[in-house]
Order: structure tokens, then C-alpha cells, then sequence
């Protein structure tokens, strides 16, 4: 029985050590926000799973989903401009930065109210993801360097549909993009920024495996959040 118990805790220690190490290795390679960023969060607010930019809560509100490992403030650049334009940002936090660890986060601040949503890279597919489960308050979808995965299928939907690319991205993966438009509606409005990149999609620094933007970081939220506020005027009700 002894030797039961000492073979036990050996196996909990075991187990705990390599979770830890996990958790601290994958924290290591976390994209931290720019201090841009984090000037620019300052007004946030955080409202449970999530921080948000107060805009008009009688609009439809916005859902982000961050890119995998990048830290939601990151997005405050061009959030906060969404939010002075009249609608309130959600850029929700997940466990270890993984939108796939929880792609129905978002219920916590959708709650059952009118909602956009949208994500960066990882984020845009779990958004869908998230927004095929829950069409009745639906208003919008949005994809920045992004696309559905094949078993969710949008083709069909009748609310606005958004995707941005950027022209000097080096880690979307331009097949797999090309080839996720047969799940979009037809309807779906698609721009690309020139000479933008990946990471330039929100403000944390250099991204392994992105091509170097022609345009400067600050430049590209500009269009981020210009593009983003021009759509949700003339698309959403």
C-alpha cells in the first residue's frame, strides 16, 4: 500500500511538473500589446472573460477573438476608434491565449443581445465557429487574416460578411484561404491592405514566420479601424 501511495505521488508530481512547464513555455511565447497599445487600452474596462471599449450599448455590440498567443490588448488600437465611433468592444481573453480552447467564450458578453463578431487568424475561425451556434441575434462576421474552418459553413448566412487580408502577410495561409471562400456567402466584402502584414492587425511586434510590412504599425491599425467602422455603418442595422 505504501509503495501504491509513493508511486502516486510520484505520478501527481510528474504530471504537475510537466503542466507547469507547459503553461510557462507557452506563456514565454506570448505576443505582448506594443506601448501604443497599452495607451490606448487605458479606457478600457474589464467585464467578465473579456475588456471593453464603451461605445453606444443600444448598437449591436462587437465580439473579437485575438490571434493564438497574442494578448488581447494588443487589438486597443483600433478597437478603441470602433468604440468612438459608437459601437462597444469585446476582445475576449481565453486561457492561454488559444481561442480554441474556448470558442464559445464569447456567450459571457453576447448574452443573447444583438452581436458582431469577428477574429484574428485563429480567432476569425473560432468566431465562425461560434457563430454558427448562436444565428438568432447574429449581425455581422468578420475575419482579419482569417477563414471558417470546412466544417463551418457560412454559405448560407444573410447577415454581412467582412474579410481583410494583408498584402505582405507571410503566415495566412493563402491556399487554405483561397479555398474557404466556397464557405462564405457571395455577398461576402473582401479588402486587402497594401503592405500590411500579418501582426499588423493588432500591435505587438514582430511575428515568427510574418514578412516585414511595407507600412508602418500605426498606419495599418488606421486602415484597420477605418475599414472596420466604414463597414459596420453601412452593413449593420
Amino acid at each position: 500500500m505504501k509503495k501504491f501511495i509513493k508511486w502516486l505521488i510520484a505520478i501527481v508530481l510528474v504530471i504537475f511538473v510537466i503542466v507547469t512547464s507547459t503553461y510557462f513555455v507557452i506563456k514565454n511565447k506570448e505576443y505582448q500589446p506594443s506601448n501604443a497599445a497599452m495607451n490606448a487600452a487605458i479606457p478600457a474596462t474589464t467585464v467578465d472573460n473579456s475588456i471593453k471599449f464603451q461605445g453606444d450599448d443600444t448598437r449591436p455590440a462587437v465580439i473579437f477573438y485575438p490571434g493564438a498567443l497574442v494578448e488581447p490588448k494588443s487589438y486597443s488600437i483600433w478597437a478603441n476608434e470602433v468604440s468612438k465611433a459608437g459601437y462597444s468592444v469585446y476582445i475576449v481573453r481565453f486561457p492561454l491565449d488559444l481561442a480554441v480552447m474556448n470558442a464559445n467564450a464569447a456567450s459571457k458578453v453576447q448574452s443573447n443581445k444583438p452581436y458582431i463578431i469577428g477574429g484574428h487568424s485563429l480567432g476569425g475561425t473560432m468566431a465562425a465557429r461560434y457563430a454558427v451556434k448562436n444565428k438568432k441575434e447574429l449581425r455581422g462576421i468578420f475575419f482579419l487574416a482569417s477563414y471558417p474552418e470546412k466544417q463551418t459553413n457560412l454559405r448560407h448566412f444573410k447577415v454581412p460578411v467582412l474579410s481583410i487580408t494583408a498584402s505582405q502577410d507571410g503566415i495566412l495561409n493563402k491556399k487554405n484561404y483561397k479555398k474557404a471562400k466556397k464557405l462564405l456567402p457571395p455577398s461576402t466584402k473582401y479588402l486587402v491592405i497594401n503592405g500590411g502584414n500579418h501582426a499588423g492587425f493588432g500591435s505587438y511586434g514582430k511575428q515568427k514566420g510574418d514578412n516585414k510590412a511595407s507600412i508602418k504599425n500605426s498606419d495599418q491599425q488606421k486602415v484597420v479601424a477605418s475599414l472596420l467602422i466604414k463597414w459596420l455603418n453601412s452593413k449593420i442595422e
